[in-house]
Parts: C-alpha cells; structure tokens; sequence
C-alpha cells in the first residue's frame, strides 16, 4: 500500500490511503468550546464542526486534547486534514495511534479542511466540508484562512505549528506574519523555497504536475491548486522567523511514484531534497533533524509515534522556555 505520490500528487493516492485503518473521519459534532465562569478552570471541550471565517464562506475545523501549547496541523497540498488521523505501520512494529489522537493525550490539538482538498473516503472525494474556492490559491489566502479558522473558532495561542509537505510553507507564513502567535514549528518532510535550481528548465513542468497531479479531481474547478513561484516569494518577502523551537522531520525512502510518471522530474526532486530539508533545519537553532527510517514522504502516516515524538520535544522546549 505505498501507492501515495507525495508533492507529485498527495491527492492520487486517495484510494490507497482509504483503505487504511483510522480513515473513518473526524468524531461527531460536539459544539464549541464553552467558556470557563471567572475564577474556574475547565478543559476544552473536543469538537468537529465548521466555523464562519466571513465572506459567506465556512472551514471544517476539529479540535482536541487539552493542554499548552496548542498544536495545530497542517496537510499537504491537496490533502485534506484526513492524513493526521491515519496510520500505516506494519509488523514487526505494533500498531500506534495517529498523529492527531496521539497529540491530543499531552496537548490541545487542531486541524481543519483547506478547500478543494481530497478526503480519504472510499471512494475519494473533495471536501463538503469546506466552502469551496476556485482558481489558483496564493500563499498568502493560504495563510490568511489559517488565521481566519483558529481566530474564528476561538483556538487559544500561542500555537506549535507542524506543517507537512506544502503544508509546512503555509506555517511558515504565518509565523513570519504572525510572530507573536507562533510558539514553535515542526517542519515533516516538508516544501521548500529553494528547489527551483535542481529543476532548470524543468520546473514549470514540475509546477505543473503539482497542480495537475493526474488524478480525477484534476479538472473539477474547485480542486485545490496553488501558485508555488508565487508562494516561493512570499516566503522570501516575509519578515523573519520568530526565534523559536523548531524541528524536522524527514523520509529517507523515495518519492512513491505510479508507472509512468516523468523521470525527468523525479531525479531532480530526489537530487534536490536533502538540500531542502538541510535548509529548514538551518532555519533555527539547535533544531533536531530527525530521519523516518523506511517512511516515504507521508512520515504522519508512516511513522506517527515519530512525529508524535518530534512535537512531544518542541512542546516540552516551549514549555521548558517560559
């Protein structure tokens, strides 16, 4: 069951990831969090619902847990939240819990639906649970729902952003653009803004394949895409990282790819990401690199005790740095 094309496609490898135990969805509608009476302390309340971030429009958003920092996770390019609530482990290794139950047992921890992503149902299909956008998103609006969803659905920061894939542009984002809202970042096997180079000619075609991964969604006007040379740029424009724990994870097997796909673009990628996750990890101080032994780029999925791990440290350097 290693049929997933990540950063090629995270959406083409919907049917596979259905199949997996743990994709039965996010638990049932349970309200918002109440408000605690002056002088009482209460624990949040778990809840699965959609929240009005204005416009008319509404994002799904699901929390649990309680406990500081708040951890907030964020999927990949086409992927709805459905990937932090799967796993994938084989004998001899015992069954784990997925990276959102997992979190939840030491902290509060969020996700929510971006538009126009896949769910792993079976069979596969784009998110309801969102209001759906059209046409090629900006880092920017990517960003800005991030922060409309937790202000609207009163998510208390700060928060310990972990971001995979494309996923982890988007915390990056916010947390140049919201410093003060950022207590730290898990980066798991995630995009980069320096992999243009390794492509030559070749990236437009990459760029293209990202967006148009093959997969059925392809022409459905609300299948989530986004301007990557756009978003590579806002990153560089953005003010700088706050000074805070961060982490990286990373796979160490190859991008899983179907018959056919383009050569000419997977060994350039291939060639390119070491140096992209070396460059995340230059991002910050004494931050931990940590290889997924036998994970391809799915690392939530493949390996979530790691990944609980990684964000179980960040949160204990947060903790320990207060």
């Amino acid at each position: 069951m290693r049929q997933r094309v990540p950063l090629l496609s995270a959406a083409l490898v919907a049917t596979a990831l259905a199949a997996l135990p743990g994709c039965a969805g996010p638990s049932p509608l349970r309200g918002a969090p109440a408000a605690s009476a002056p002088g009482q302390s209460r624990a949040p309340q778990d809840f699965s619902r959609q929240v009005d971030v204005g416009g008319g429009r509404r994002l799904w958003l699901s929390c649990r847990g309680s406990g500081s920092p708040t951890v907030v996770l964020e999927s990949g390019l086409h992927d709805s939240s459905d990937t932090w609530t799967l796993t994938d482990t084989r004998p001899p290794v015992p069954a784990s819990p997925a990276v959102f139950p997992g979190v939840a047992a030491f902290a509060r921890v969020c996700t929510y639906d971006r538009p126009g992503t896949v769910r792993h149902t079976q069979p596969p299909a784009l998110t309801t649970r969102s209001t759906p956008q059209t046409g090629t998103r900006s880092l920017a609006a990517m960003a800005g729902d991030l922060d409309r969803v937790l202000t609207a659905g009163r998510v208390p920061g700060p928060y310990l952003l972990v971001g995979h894939s494309f996923g982890g542009m988007i915390t990056r984002l916010y947390a140049q653009r919201h410093p003060r809202n950022t207590a730290g970042l898990v980066f798991v096997d995630a995009f980069g803004t320096n992999m243009r180079p390794y492509f030559g000619a070749r990236w437009p075609a990459y760029v293209k394949l990202l967006n148009d991964p093959g997969t059925p969604f392809d022409a459905d006007p609300g299948f989530e895409k986004a301007d990557i040379d756009g978003a590579v740029a806002a990153v560089r424009a953005a003010g700088p990282l706050p000074r805070v724990p961060m982490a990286v994870l990373s796979k160490t097997e190859p991008f899983a790819a179907p018959p056919g796909s383009p050569k000419d673009l997977l060994a350039p990628l291939e060639h390119a990401w070491p140096a992209v996750q070396q460059a995340l990890v230059e991002l910050g101080e004494q931050t931990p690199h940590l290889l997924a032994t036998g994970s391809d780029h799915y690392v939530q999925v493949h390996d979530p005790d790691l990944t609980i791990s990684a964000i179980r440290l960040v949160a204990g350097r947060i903790r320990a740095g207060r």
